[in-house]
């Protein structure tokens, strides 16, 4: 988070769901916060959960990956 208030969400995250500029709602969750989205019909919500059905699984390399775009 910047001394703004903004987050990034990765790119890569960002295509794998679709999502484009626009709206998103804010709720704080317990001790977090969710950010929620329209979503296309490829999203579902499994166990409490946003999963891509049908598109590829991430790995542990693809999440390596997401967490050290995140701290650069």
């Amino acid at each position: 988070m910047d001394k703004a208030g903004r987050i990034v969400i990765p790119q890569v995250m960002r295509e794998r769901l679709g999502m484009v500029p626009g709206p998103v709602d804010l709720i704080i969750d317990g001790g977090g916060i969710r950010i929620e989205i329209e979503t296309h019909d490829n999203v579902i919500e499994k166990d409490g959960r946003l999963v891509i059905a049908g598109g590829p699984v991430l790995t542990a390399d693809d999440i390596r990956e997401l967490r050290l775009a995140d701290q650069r």
